[in-house]
């Protein structure tokens, strides 16, 4: 057959007629075709025992929850810091909303570093600064350095952000990811509903600063754990590419290109097979000592050379992808619901006719764990089968866009989750149905977090690396906007009035989706050229050993 275009995101997934001839996955889906194609090394990512990636995922999993409780904590107790520091509840704001967007913006320095140098290094030096950075903040009295501390820990945590899931997509298959980065969406949102419960009686009990040096206490224990059970797992393969060229409409596939990848840390290099311009690589075959786990840096390695220039500016050469940019404004305007929620949960709940006390307000959040958890279920699990099912339906070809339809739940639970919080607060209904509320806007959070990452990374899986980069730049950017007209916006409309709108607009955002089921494709096969071309730059040829 005649050799077709690349067209990010478009792949066979399934072997519906059995004659494929590239790696399969083994148990119930023995038909799934594996993408990305692992390599022959045991020290691949891809090849690693069960238990071994598990180790390594718990690992990520444990410096996401360290990292957000370590953000979250004072949620609950800004009330007695401000009555024992200079600080007003404005300034405690404010240095919140600094901290989100440092997380945001400081992925342009931390994930060249990563993708350059490793990983580990990335990872142990975020959670150790962070302990460092809590036992300052009880010293904190003024505004300047309260804003300065929370910068600081913005930028040194900016790795939960944007490094956690290409961790994911290093260790598991695309028909496996989703699940794994639904389990990091449920530790992230997880680990920020659980502090502000923990802050509350540990404020009762031991004063605000002990929140702070618990939390300290946390990343320094998560920081021995992580030393001796985090390995690195940035590899660097050749691989025959598995993306092939389909329309939206059940096809046949056609013959696979014959470009090869070179895969380095999220980010593809494509060859034609006569090209010569990369020597091919020859790496030993035999499996890392532990010992040579250990080493957080390894200059011995394979590593991207004279680059990293090109690597901080690429996040802000691909706001031009309509694709990531909608990620990015998906996984944002999700956020911004559950947004508007903390900045009025106090407001509603310790006011009449509730009167809950701090601690009780702390208490209320298990309801949007419990509703990230349901999330975390119906995206990640559920969802893989869902898109395995309708990829099948399809010949075995995969669009991204299938894990999409996963969002149709949002058009009914966001705008009912805010009316029946919002509206329902103006007419004092019983604080269960508040409760209520609570659970269902956390669970469409998670459906925006995991589905919008989950969709850019099986668009552009080659500039995965750097593309989470724009989404979280999106996000946290509007996170930070947002924050400066919740007070304001909900003072002079009203409760009602204010949530009538938000559910208004919500509706709007949640049924956006239909837009990208409908011209994703489209989109995606317009970017192949701008695609291909950074793919081809040659950030990934100056590897050397």
């Amino acid at each position: 057959m005649q050799q077709v275009d690349l067209v990010p995101g478009s792949f066979q997934l399934i072997d519906v007629d059995g004659t494929s001839t590239s790696k399969h996955a083994s148990g119930r889906v023995q038909d799934v075709v594996l993408n990305p194609v692992p390599s022959e090394h045991p020290d691949d990512p891809l090849n690693w025992s069960p238990n071994r990636k598990r180790l390594s995922i718990a690992s990520v999993c444990l410096y996401t929850f360290a990292i957000g409780i370590a953000s979250a904590a004072i949620y609950s107790v800004l009330d007695a810091i401000e009555e024992d520091t200079e600080l007003t509840l404005d300034d405690l704001n404010s240095g919140t909303g600094y901290m989100f967007l440092a997380f945001g913006w400081g992925c342009l320095f931390w994930q060249p570093l990563a993708l350059r140098y490793g990983k580990r290094p990335v990872y142990l030096t975020s959670v150790l600064a962070t302990m460092a950075i809590q036992i300052w903040a009880p010293y904190t009295r003024t505004n300047g350095m309260w804003i300065a501390n929370k910068i600081f820990q913005g930028f040194f945590g900016a790795p939960i952000e944007s490094l956690c899931e290409i961790s994911v997509t290093d260790l598991y298959f695309t028909h496996e990811r989703g699940t794994y980065i639904a389990l990091y969406g449920l530790l992230l949102a997880g680990s920020s509903f659980l502090a502000p419960v923990f802050a509350g009686f540990i404020n009762d009990g031991q004063g605000w600063q002990w929140v702070l040096y618990w939390c300290a206490i946390l990343c320094g224990i998560s920081f021995v754990i992580l030393f001796f059970s985090m390995e690195e797992t940035n590899f660097y393969r050749e691989q025959r590419s598995g993306i092939i060229s389909f329309g939206p409409g059940p096809k046949l596939p056609e013959e696979p290109s014959l470009a090869t990848q070179r895969v380095v840390a999220g980010e593809t290099k494509y060859e034609n097979s006569n090209t010569s311009s990369v020597a091919p690589t020859t790496v030993s075959q035999r499996a890392k000592s532990y010992p040579q786990k250990l080493k957080v840096y390894d200059p011995t390695s394979p590593k991207y050379t004279g680059r990293l220039q090109s690597m901080v500016f690429r996040p802000l050469i691909l706001f031009s992808f309509p694709v990531i940019v909608y990620a990015g404004f998906s996984y944002g305007s999700n956020l911004i619901w559950f947004n508007v929620l903390n900045g009025t949960a106090s407001l509603i709940l310790s006011g009449k006719p509730y009167g809950f006390s701090s601690s009780m307000v702390g208490l209320s959040y298990l309801s949007p764990l419990l509703g990230a958890v349901l999330g975390a279920v119906y995206t990640g699990p559920l969802g893989d089968w869902i898109v395995l099912r309708i990829a099948r339906r399809n010949d075995g070809v995969l669009q991204p866009e299938y894990r999409l339809w996963l969002f149709s739940l949002s058009v009914i639970l966001i705008p009912g989750g805010l009316v029946l919080w919002g509206v329902g607060a103006a007419h004092q209904i019983h604080w269960f149905g508040l409760i209520i509320a609570m659970c269902v806007i956390s669970f469409t959070n998670i459906l925006g977090l995991q589905l919008s990452l989950s969709y850019c990374i099986d668009c552009y899986r080659e500039l995965s690396g750097t593309a989470i980069v724009t989404v979280i730049l999106i996000r946290n950017t509007m996170s930070f906007a947002i924050g400066y007209g919740i007070t304001p916006w909900v003072t002079n409309l009203g409760l009602q009035n204010a949530f009538v709108v938000a559910a208004c607009a919500g509706l709007l955002q949640a049924l956006s989706f239909l837009l990208m089921i409908k011209f994703g494709y489209r989109l995606r096969k317009a970017s192949q050229t701008r695609y291909r071309a950074y793919a081809e730059e040659p950030m990934t040829a100056d590897v050397v050993y």
